[in-house]
């Protein structure tokens, strides 16, 4: 992403559209990402490199979550 990094990404999606659920994925999982990624609001984390099969568990688990407490927008 020229001139925008992860969070800030997160960070403009998030002013767009309060309701957005994002899912952050780096390299650096193991230097606690995961939890600034949660912190700065994002819906989930998956560190690289990750499998189609763990990606796609990540994003049934938001949907799920979507389901029993109501509408947002993935991107």
């Amino acid at each position: 992403m020229p001139g925008m990094g992860g969070y800030k990404c997160l960070q403009e999606l998030s002013r767009m559209d309060p309701s957005v659920k994002v899912v952050i994925s780096s390299g650096y999982s193991a230097n606690g990402n995961a939890d600034a990624a949660q912190a700065a609001g994002a819906a989930g984390f998956i560190g690289k490199p990750y499998r189609l099969k763990e990606l796609a568990a990540t994003v049934r688990g938001i949907l799920s979550e979507m389901k029993t407490g109501g509408e947002a927008n993935l991107y």
